[in-house]
């Protein structure tokens, strides 16, 4: 295994090709052009090993990309302009008509959205399981199952599956697994190690890390890469462009230092929360209360800046004027970058539909971004007392 400093600040790049500049350049260019027409011939033939088109392979993704695998401990990667991206061409790549996958329960939503929406036109059909418990697995895996689909874990309830575990099941049935580490990212955690066949992540959170980027990951065997790659990933045309790589790769120099603080911070947040009279719970996975937390604590580091709460309120109201009454945490979707960010779980409900005895619909989903400890508690203080006033 490589060491992180060499991968983060020099593995992949080669500075004596462009004149010593300490960071890499852009090559913001759609095609690249050839001196003779072998040249193009061959690379026409054998697009993966050479520059032709940007739709493909450019050399400011290149350099991410090496980044990106040797910090998953996978050999090849592909970079999506979207975590969605990674996901469809992840998916759409091991399944086929008559197949069936077996996912996670309440998977990201836009993997839930190409579960239900697109892959049942093609006769691809996917059974739900609560994945903490194996004995689903086996339960829900048909002879037509080809995939399994995890999140590890996901970005709500944090719910985990015993990867290990699931992933010798799924080789004994030569299933291939898909697992989503976002929330741990590959310092946290790495799923590869535990058996898993393609991992992804959502780089527009922590890799990124300053919210002016969108990309997704997909980590793997080369064999898995370079047919994804000759087949989706061309066909889509969802590649990163040149400038959102070399972001990426400006948000990876920092990647250790933002994680650290964001988690040290976290705790701070977390410890404030699990006080406060109008607090009825928080969730966060290694945190000793969570319900996996030996499992938490066996194949996880660390847990970053995301965790939920459930909030004491009798109405939908009260929960929109606590977010409302925030002043530095923003609210919004999506974490990992360098702001504070906060998400009700009603706010995907109509009025109507709130059920206050619904625990899941009192959550409220807190990122904890850059910022001091004391600034974020403080916001929040303020807006609890704004709802104690009211009540």
């Amino acid at each position: 295994m490589m060491d992180l400093s060499f991968i983060l600040n020099e593995f992949a790049e080669d500075r004596d090709s462009y004149f010593r500049s300490v960071a890499p350049p852009i090559v913001q260019t759609s095609n690249f052009a050839f001196k003779t027409i072998d040249e193009l011939r061959h690379s026409l033939e054998d697009e993966y090993s050479n520059w032709l088109y940007s739709r493909g392979l450019n050399p400011t993704v290149e350099i991410l990309r090496k980044k990106l695998a040797a910090l998953d401990g996978a050999e090849d990667c592909l970079v999506f302009n979207s975590g969605a991206a990674a996901i469809f061409a992840a998916v759409l790549a091991n399944v086929k008509s008559g197949d069936h996958i077996v996912s996670v329960r309440e998977p990201y939503s836009w993997a839930l959205r190409m579960f239900n929406g697109i892959l049942p036109r093609f006769n691809v059909s996917v059974t739900y399981i609560d994945g903490r418990d194996i004995a689903n697995f086996e339960k829900a895996t048909q002879a037509n199952t080809t995939l399994y689909y995890l999140e590890s874990p996901n970005s709500w309830t944090y719910e985990l599956q015993d990867l290990t575990a699931v992933t010798k099941l799924a080789k004994q049935r030569n299933i291939i697994t898909i697992c989503d580490n976002s929330y741990c990212t590959p310092l946290f955690q790495r799923p590869i190690e535990l058996g898993v066949d393609l991992v992804l992540q959502s780089a527009t959170k922590y890799i990124g890390g300053h919210s002016d980027a969108v990309a997704g990951v997909l980590c793997g065997s080369s064999d898995i890469i370079r047919r994804i790659f000759a087949s989706e990933y061309l066909n889509i045309g969802s590649g990163i462009q040149p400038f959102n790589a070399w972001l990426l790769i400006r948000g990876l120099r920092t990647l250790p230092a933002r994680l650290e603080r964001i988690t040290r911070t976290t705790q701070a947040v977390l410890q404030y929360l699990q006080q406060h009279p109008l607090v009825e719970s928080v969730l966060y996975p290694l945190d000793p209360s969570f319900p996996q937390y030996q499992l938490a604590k066996q194949q996880m580091k660390n847990a970053g800046g995301l965790l939920t709460f459930v909030l004491r309120a009798g109405n939908m109201e009260t929960i929109e004027h606590f977010c409302e009454s925030l002043k530095h945490i923003l609210i919004a979707v999506s974490w990992g970058g360098y702001e504070s960010l906060i998400m009700p779980r009603c706010a995907s409900l109509q009025p109507g539909a709130f059920d206050a005895a619904n625990t899941s619909h009192r959550m409220l989903r807190l990122y904890v971004g850059l910022e001091e400890a004391d600034y974020i508690t403080g916001d929040l203080d303020q807006a609890f007392e704004q709802i104690r006033l009211k009540s």
